[in-house]
């Protein structure tokens, strides 16, 4: 009996210490003047997102939409305080004006700088989650290899990936389809050309290594990387001891094995490939630099500036470990495997839908085909199609493919005005959270924003929009190094597209569209099915 009732007292005091392990930040935001989301043991304010009850899209419109008068409020992301900025201005100054407050992402892991370039976590070792003077030497001596100078180079790989898919695509005519598993196919053979030099044609080879690996690491919402992601919040330590990556050790040996196997090659026989590898061992070598143009570059709206493009010297560049660099191919992979998809998908779902809009894009595509004589679309010439611009501007407002994005305060930051007249300090190391999606939905700003309009980013309009209220590629010198890339692949292929085929709904055409629910990228919760028909293309 005693026995019995030590264990009942072992159990007992256990749940106690869990419990207050659980809620010891609940009354972190009792000292601040500001609205809180209810918070509850374990799940913070994420009940409905963890229970897999709402997709992150919507949770992040629904919470910034419940104060509408707060320039800040807070939130529980599980057991870790957050406070969620939702004034455009403010989000300006944190992001850009006083980004020396908040230099870094949210740590990922435990562990200083050194610790972190140590590990064998390849996680860590991506661009987005470096810190510090690691993260801008890195960004310094990636950022060369993602302007437009350099996208030229890549762009004759997406033409031919996309010249490919259109000549698979006439297997489908009069055919209903699922639209994101061809441009999954799509994306994969673009990503494996120019990040790995590797040609591949996944509509004939539907299970070729990449798309098998693409599908696996994209799928966050597979049991074991939700219980790691879990590890990550709750017992971060503990997990970064046991050195437990995000990426599976396979998928990971896989990249590094052919990372090395491509660098061998070019190196014994001079092959050169306008390609990530390339870029990468250029920079290693410290040949990587700006080329200026004798031109002014036409960019997308949507266009993350780099802002230290004249800063850049030589001693702001170092080398990057083997792992370093295949970390840089492997995020490069897997942000233009499944994210780009979804913005194409996203977009031939809403011009199928408005039969005006895919008419005026298929007759801009048609004067500038006509223009081309016979040629393939050139990088230049695609940059210049304003209304391309406009539905690609619009698709990324409407379902960007980060709902939010965050910052680390590094040091304690006064925010003026929170209400009238009452300023606020937030700690250092606290995490400011930016709600995009909820930015980006915001009557105020984008008035009926549930109804897709690229008017909005005509030559008229797009001055209106407030620089901290459009964020599709972040802002600041955090901001997306590849938005360049992105667009010039998401247009090749919706130019390629529309000038071969019009797109219609189907019968299993989702409307209103559900999205996928819990902590998945934004997506469809059951697919998007569309249908194509054939256009006479001279």
């Amino acid at each position: 009996m005693e026995i019995h009732l030590v264990y009942v007292i072992g159990i007992v005091s256990l749940l106690v210490a869990l419990y207050v392990y659980l809620t010891r930040n609940n009354n972190f935001f009792k000292s601040f003047p500001i609205p809180c989301m209810q918070v509850e043991p374990l799940f913070g304010s994420h009940r409905k997102l963890l229970l897999k009850q709402i997709s992150l899209h919507d949770f992040v419109r629904s919470c910034y939409e419940r104060f509408p008068n707060a320039k800040i409020f807070g939130l529980f992301e599980m057991i870790t305080p957050m406070f969620v900025v939702r004034d455009p201005e403010l989000i300006k100054q944190i992001t850009v004006k006083d980004f020396d407050h908040f230099v870094n992402h949210r740590a990922i892991l435990p562990g200083d700088e050194s610790s972190s370039r140590n590990s064998s976590i390849m996680f860590t070792k991506v661009l987005f989650n470096l810190n510090g003077q690691r993260w801008r030497n890195v960004r310094n001596t990636l950022s060369p290899a993602f302007t437009g100078s350099k996208m030229r180079q890549m762009f004759t790989m997406i033409v031919e990936c996309s010249e490919n898919m259109i000549k698979e695509l006439a297997t489908f005519t009069g055919q209903e389809f699922e639209v994101k598993n061809l441009f999954i196919r799509f994306t994969n053979d673009v990503i494996a050309s120019c990040a790995f030099g590797v040609r591949i044609n996944s509509f004939r080879d539907k299970e070729n290594v990449f798309y098998r690996y693409g599908k696996d690491i994209t799928n966050f919402g597979r049991l074991k990387v939700f219980l790691k992601m879990m590890g990550y919040q709750l017992i971060p330590k503990l997990m970064a001891w046991l050195e437990i990556d995000i990426f599976d050790r396979e998928h990971v040996q896989f990249f590094i094995d052919l990372f090395r196997q491509s660098v061998q090659e070019r190196e014994q026989h001079g092959i050169v490939r306008p390609d990530m590898i390339h870029l990468l061992m250029q920079a290693n070598k410290g040949k990587l630099r700006y080329q200026p143009t004798d031109h002014e570059e036409v960019e997308g709206f949507a266009t993350a500036k780099e802002s230290n493009d004249e800063k850049v010297v030589p001693e702001d560049m170092v080398k990057l470990s083997e792992n370093e660099m295949v970390a840089q191919c492997l995020i490069f992979f897997l942000a233009g495997f499944d994210i780009i998809a979804s913005v194409m998908t996203f977009l031939l779902y809403e011009v199928a839908l408005d039969p005006e809009i895919q008419q005026r894009l298929y007759e801009e595509i048609q004067q500038v085909s006509e223009s081309l004589d016979g040629k393939s679309i050139t990088y230049d010439a695609l940059q210049n199609m304003r209304y391309l611009d406009m539905v690609v501007s619009e698709t990324l407002r409407k379902w960007p493919s980060q709902p939010a994005t965050d910052r680390l305060c590094n040091q304690d930051y006064k925010v003026t005005d929170v209400t009238p007249n009452v300023d606020i300090i937030i700690p250092k190391g606290c995490i400011v959270s930016i709600p995009i999606a909820g930015l980006h939905y915001d009557p105020a700003i984008y008035p009926d924003p549930t109804r897709f309009d690229p008017e909005r980013f005509n030559d008229e309009n797009k001055h209106k929009i407030p620089l901290g209220a459009y964020l599709p590629f972040g802002l600041g010198p955090r901001n997306c190094i590849a938005s360049r890339f992105a667009l010039m692949e998401v247009k090749a292929i919706v130019y390629q597209l529309l000038r071969n085929y019009e797109f219609k709904r189907s019968e299993r055409t989702p409307v209103p569209l559900k999205l996928a629910k819990g902590f998945a990228s934004t997506s469809a919760e059951k697919g998007i099915y569309l249908q194509l028909s054939p256009r006479q293309v001279e």
